[in-house]
């Protein structure tokens, strides 16, 4: 093989790995954001839309979350469960994503 078919090659698995991984901490954060922001924008709906039951379904998140409820002050400990709950969801997705492509890339 000569010299610039090697050095392509580096090239090219260089370009795959930098590629192929994730940053687990900015899909957490993402995740986090965007899970929390949607908890607490549902939660804010169905209080201004209101009615005699407001939210009897999102309402069963108080099981796994304590103390969150379906109402203004509601919707903040929701943000909060919600960005926490899809950071893990985004980091765990990332490492094994990134745990697969590293698998990937040792085959090749």
């Amino acid at each position: 093989m000569s010299q610039s078919t090697r050095d392509t090659e580096q090239a090219l698995l260089l370009v795959a790995r930098s590629v192929a991984r994730l940053r687990t901490a900015i899909v957490a954060l993402v995740g986090g954001m965007v899970c929390g922001t949607g908890l607490f924008v549902a939660t804010l709906w169905l209080v201004i839309k209101g009615g005699p039951t407001v939210g009897p379904t999102l309402g069963l998140l108080r099981v796994y979350y304590p103390g969150y409820s379906v109402t203004w002050g509601g919707s903040i400990v929701g943000f909060f469960y919600g960005a926490l709950t899809g950071a893990a969801v985004g980091w765990c997705v990332a490492f094994l994503y990134n745990r697969l492509a590293d698998r990937r890339l040792r085959r090749s």
